[in-house]
């Protein structure tokens, strides 16, 4: 399951892992990103030793969506080190997504 918690900076909680955190930038009305959560867990049960996936929802953190230039959802952005690294737009296949996070991890 992805990690569901309140943060008080999102450039906290993607600084301070020591793995890499992909971002799920989603929001509930939309039919693509229920279809991402599914493939996403199942991503994080076969990587979870290695990358770290954190769902956000854009209608609550509109903010974080603008200042990542989320135009199209879902939107995944990968961070390390708090930087992002790589950025996908529509749904993937599981072993698609788990192909394209291999080289960042």
């Amino acid at each position: 399951m992805a990690t569901k918690k309140q943060f008080g900076s999102f450039q906290d909680l993607v600084s301070s892992s020591d793995l890499p955190v992909l971002v799920d930038f989603y929001a509930p009305w939309c039919g693509p990103c229920q279809m991402m959560a599914k493939i996403l867990e199942q991503v994080n049960s076969e990587m979870k030793q290695r990358v770290r996936v954190v769902k956000i929802n854009t209608e609550n953190y509109p903010q974080l969506a603008s200042q990542y230039q989320v135009y199209a959802l879902p939107t995944l952005v990968l961070f390390k080190q708090g930087e992002p690294v790589d950025r996908i737009e529509g749904v993937l296949q599981p072993q698609q997504l788990i192909q394209r996070l291999q080289s960042f991890v």
